[in-house]
């Protein structure tokens, strides 16, 4: 044998027994069979065997063991990105003549997939306010087949009735699936799989970019189930697509989640301070918070929930135009401009109001989103009073 071919073709094997906090990181596309007859039997989609990279390894397979406890399910797929399990649960579960309902303060980019792809599929969508049921029940049709519920909703941070909107699909729709971008939650402020009177998501899609990760730096999704037919549904949709993630990205996740309850209870804890401290400001006229009583759906929020993502949207009083706001968002140290959350750095973002609805929008003011990292939450009170002193005092 020449030494290249040595090199190929090596007959080392490291000794068993290893073991340590995380597992190892298995990469490959090409996964070797000993005979014909074993790559003609193996099977991937149950998890039992190994047929290439894409339908899994023993990396990916322990994430999504792992992550099945975190969402009470069991069966999950993993996805490049929180939008990409998205789509591919629209992807999966939609033909031609179907209908798709989505919250009316949904995540944006869902939106504009149903109305440019699915619509040009022959995919028809209908928008519902979430904080009322019978706006549901309503938009409701024979055609519907995938309803959209998002606790609380991705900017405005309304927390709707989740067992209400449940409830009414099941009574008037029994035909369609429900599903819950559950990224907010984390699986952990709530089980979106027993939510109580026997009610129950079917599934359940989560950025695992967001808090999972926690470092600010890994792009993943997941979609989750229990019912073993619906998960073969969405897998061999997930295999036709050819959708993978890298095993590192992988490691980065495993990495994460001994510590995301420890992560998110701190981030939920420095958001309830900042929020009490922006009830005190009179720059802004509401801060929206399912944990606080005066946010809309807090109620929903206390009969269901455990605790809260560090997430909290400030209202600001109208009379402050935008070029305003956009200084005091600009004027921030510790907070960067930045999309998404879940990672050690806090984040603010300014929204128009009147965006984020295309039902009637009960906002007058322009939206800041706060995403609360791991800071020091005085300096964070701080940060956030001088960029308010400095451009909106006495500003219009």
């Amino acid at each position: 044998m020449q030494p290249q071919t040595a090199q190929v073709h090596h007959p080392y094997t490291a000794p068993a027994g290893f073991d340590a906090q995380l597992p190892a990181v298995h990469k490959a596309s090409s996964v070797f069979f000993p005979s014909v007859e074993a790559l003609r039997r193996t099977e991937w989609i149950d998890g039992s065997g190994y047929t290439y990279g894409l339908h899994g390894t023993p990396t990916t397979l322990t994430l999504q063991a792992r992550l099945a406890t975190l969402e009470g399910a069991n069966h999950v797929l993993l996805a490049p990105s929180g939008l990409a399990a998205i789509t591919l649960v629209d992807i999966a579960l939609l033909a031609s003549g179907d209908e798709l309902l989505l919250p009316d303060n949904v995540y944006g980019p869902s939106r504009s997939f149903a109305t440019h792809e699915l619509q040009a599929w022959g995919i028809a969508h209908r928008v519902y306010d979430p904080m009322d049921p019978a706006s549901l029940e309503a938009a409701l049709t024979p055609a519907t087949k995938l309803v959209w519920l998002e606790a609380p909703g991705s900017v405005t941070l309304e927390f709707p009735d989740l067992r209400g909107l449940v409830r009414r699909v099941r009574e008037r729709a029994p035909q369609a699936l429900v599903a819950l971008d559950n990224t907010w939650g984390a699986g952990l402020a709530f089980d979106a799989f027993d939510l109580g009177e026997g009610l129950a998501v079917d599934l359940t899609v989560h950025a695992l970019t967001k808090y999972p990760s926690g470092g600010a730096d890994v792009l993943m999704g997941s979609v989750a189930c229990r019912d073993e037919a619906l998960h073969r549904r969405l897998a061999l949709a997930h295999a036709r697509l050819g959708l993978g993630v890298g095993m590192n990205d992988v490691e980065a996740v495993l990495r994460g989640l001994p510590s995301l309850r420890l992560r998110y209870e701190a981030q939920d804890a420095a958001a309830r301070r900042i929020a009490q401290w922006a009830l005190g400001r009179p720059e802004f006229v509401r801060v929206l918070s399912p944990t606080l009583p005066g946010s809309p759906g807090h109620a929903h929020w206390a009969a269901l929930c455990r605790s809260a993502a560090g997430l909290l949207t400030l209202e600001v009083d109208p009379r402050f135009d935008r070029a305003a706001v956009e200084a005091f968002v600009d004027g921030l140290r510790f907070f960067r401009i930045a999309w998404s959350w879940g990672g050690p750095v806090s984040l603010a973002v300014p929204y128009e109001a009147r965006a984020m609805r295309s039902l009637a929008t009960p906002y007058r003011g322009m939206l800041v989103r706060l995403c609360i990292g791991l800071e020091a939450v005085d300096d964070l009170i701080a940060d956030l009073a001088a960029a308010a002193d400095a451009a909106l005092k006495g500003r219009t």
